[in-house]
């Protein structure tokens, strides 16, 4: 079977029922990309996307649409994350038409965290609307429409729109809405926060996602030591690394082995309850094809047993009561667990 064009793997391997694996890189901090191409070239062949950050943590860099951009001419299949902080909906549109043109189909649909989280505290935050409202915009710029309801004279849109989802949110009730109100926006696949309790994850999957006929990828963080994890204890709002796993990092004699062991030994859990997972290694992302060998992934293969997606087209969304975008005239607050898969390493919150 000839391998998808590059922009529609990942919507291909959904529809496929595969295992899905995607990691993460940031954009550089300046104007030049060559480490972060340099890290999304080892993932080449090893990941089905590799989603782009926009501002994790509110800490400014390069344009992700422009890095997603550079990847996709490197032959590497970007999922463009599009955070509502920095714009409103005039802007979002432009960028999401923008990024259609130049060939990108995988988006990221989310709030973005608070601008007092990273290096510009004092930038006005925009949050025009929310990841759900953005999903809602994406499906009607693929219906042909503006936010406005006005024809896209030039061109519906066929963008392929994801959303984050926290399975261990300390609201189980909210988290059910949410979930809910991004299926029914036309979220086709979700990508976790990071997972470190994986019974918390079954029960999320057996609970609420179950008959959604949408893939979830848990977020699987690489621990590089202890002082790592009790950072992220520190300062990640609803995170909590276990403290044996603490424990495993502060004993070890090589605790960036270890964390890899550890990181390999969630994959394998993941494997056992989701539809894929997504890795993320702050600046080490040289070290996520060694994850996914020890973890079981040396090929990207259908999973057995996985559960085949169908992804919804706009008929189908309307028919299962998605509804064109209810704008807001106001800002947006910003939901509580949603915001980007966080970026995260010892010492900083970059």
């Amino acid at each position: 079977m000839a391998a998808a064009p590059l922009g529609y793997q990942l919507q291909t391997a959904v529809q496929a029922g595969q295992f899905l694996v995607t990691a993460e890189v940031m954009p550089p901090k300046g104007g030049d990309p060559s480490h972060m191409l340099e890290m999304a070239r080892l993932l080449k062949g090893r990941v089905h996307a590799v989603n782009v950050t926009d501002g994790s943590r509110a800490v400014m860099r390069m344009s992700s649409l422009a890095a997603s951009v550079l990847l996709q001419r490197e032959g590497i299949e970007a999922v463009y994350q599009v955070a509502c902080r920095d714009r409103n909906r005039i802007g979002l549109q432009a960028d999401l038409l923008g990024a259609q043109a130049l060939g990108l189909r995988n988006v990221l649909a989310l709030t973005g965290d608070p601008v007092k989280a990273g290096d510009h505290p004092d930038a006005r935050p925009v949050f025009d609307l929310e990841s759900v409202r953005l999903l809602r915009l994406i499906h009607q710029l693929n219906d042909g429409q503006d936010s406005h309801g006005k024809p896209l004279t030039d061109g519906a849109l066929t963008l392929f729109p994801g959303a984050a989802i926290d399975p261990q949110s300390s609201s189980w009730s909210g988290l059910q809405r949410r979930f809910e109100a991004k299926v029914k926006a036309g979220a086709c696949f979700f990508q976790s926060q990071l997972i470190t309790d994986f019974d918390r994850l079954h029960r999320f999957m057996d609970q609420i996602a179950a008959g959604s006929d949408r893939p979830v990828l848990a977020g699987i963080f690489l621990l590089k030591s202890a002082k790592n994890a009790q950072f992220i204890n520190r300062n990640v709002p609803g995170a909590k690394i276990p403290d044996p796993i603490v424990q495993r990092l502060a004993e070890a004699k090589d605790p960036l082995q270890e964390g890899i062991k550890i990181a390999a030994e969630q994959v394998q859990a993941a494997r056992q309850i989701c539809q894929g997972v997504h890795l993320m290694a702050v600046r080490r992302e040289d070290l996520i094809p060694q994850i996914l060998d020890l973890g079981g992934l040396s090929t990207l293969e259908p999973a057995a047993g996985a559960a085949r997606v169908s992804v919804p087209g706009v008929a189908a969304l309307r028919e299962n009561g998605a509804q064109r975008p209810n704008l807001p005239q106001n800002g947006t607050k910003t939901p509580a667990g949603d915001i980007a898969p966080i970026a995260i390493e010892a010492g900083s919150i970059d």
